[in-house]
C-alpha cells in the first residue's frame, strides 16, 4: 500500500504562506477556462500566470514534447544546472530549492571580458555570454533560462546548431519588441533540444524563475512518490 507525499522543499516557508499560493492556484484553476495542456505542463503555465496575473500565457507557452520530462530528469539527476542571460534569474531562485537538488546557477552578462568581446565584434554582451557559457562547457546538460535577452536565445540556437551544444532543456522567454518574438519563434523549430517558449512579445525573467520553480516543484514531487512507492 502507499500514500500520497507533499512537497516540503519546493512550498512556502510558512503555512500562511503555502495558503495564499495554493489558494491563488485554485483562483487560475476556477478562472483559466479551456487549456490543452498535459498535467505536466500545467503546472508549469498555471505558476507562470501567478507570476504575472496574465492569464494569456494560457495558450502563448509552448511545449517541446519532451521538455518536462527532460528537465525534471536534469534536476533529479543532481548533475546540472542552471545558465541564465541576466543576474535577475540567478537571485530570483530559491537558494534552499536549488541547493536540494545541488544545483548551481551561472551568468556572464557583466564579466568584463564579456563586455569586451561584444564591442570588439560589435555584438551584444548577452550573445557573447552565452558563447562565454559554451566555451566553459557549462550549456551542455544544463538548463538555459532566457529571460531578458533575446539575442541570447539567438546565439543559444545558433550554437545547438553550428556548434553542436546540447542543453537538457532550454526556458526562452525574452521580453521585448526587437527580435524577441523571432528568437522564440525560431526557438520552437529545434528538434535536437527540448524547450518551453513563450510566443510573441510577452516574457520576462519573473516567468523563468516560475517556470523553473515549477519544474523544481515537480522533480520533487517525483522524487517523493518513488520514495513512497518503494
Amino acid at each position: 500500500m502507499t500514500t500520497s507525499a507533499a512537497n516540503v522543499v519546493t512550498e512556502q516557508l510558512t503555512a500562511a504562506g503555502r495558503a495564499i499560493e495554493h489558494d491563488s492556484f485554485a483562483v487560475i484553476d476556477r478562472e483559466v477556462g479551456p487549456y490543452n495542456y498535459t498535467p505536466a505542463q500545467w503546472p508549469i503555465v498555471r505558476r507562470m500566470i501567478h507570476a504575472n496575473a496574465d492569464f494569456d500565457f494560457n495558450g502563448l507557452t509552448n511545449f517541446h514534447p519532451d521538455a518536462v520530462a527532460d528537465g525534471m530528469a536534469a534536476i533529479l539527476s543532481r548533475a546540472t544546472r542552471v545558465v541564465a542571460d541576466v543576474e535577475m534569474i540567478c537571485v530570483g531562485l530559491s537558494a534552499p530549492r536549488l541547493a536540494h537538488f545541488g544545483l548551481q546557477t551561472h551568468q556572464f552578462i557583466s564579466d568584463p571580458d564579456v563586455i569586451e568581446l561584444a564591442r570588439a565584434e560589435g555584438t551584444t554582451r548577452a550573445a557573447q555570454a552565452m558563447r562565454k557559457a559554451h566555451r566553459l562547457s557549462l550549456l551542455d546538460g544544463a538548463i538555459i533560462g532566457i529571460g531578458n535577452a533575446p539575442t541570447a536565445l539567438l546565439e543559444v540556437v545558433r550554437l545547438i546548431k553550428e556548434e553542436g551544444a546540447r542543453p537538457a532543456l532550454v526556458v526562452g522567454m525574452p521580453v521585448g519588441f526587437v527580435s524577441a518574438a523571432e528568437s522564440k519563434d525560431l526557438m520552437a523549430l529545434e528538434t535536437a533540444v527540448p524547450w518551453i517558449v513563450i510566443r510573441g512579445r510577452k516574457g520576462g525573467s519573473t516567468l523563468v524563475v516560475a517556470a523553473i520553480h515549477a519544474l523544481l516543484g515537480l522533480a520533487e514531487a517525483n522524487e517523493l512518490a518513488g520514495r513512497v512507492a518503494e
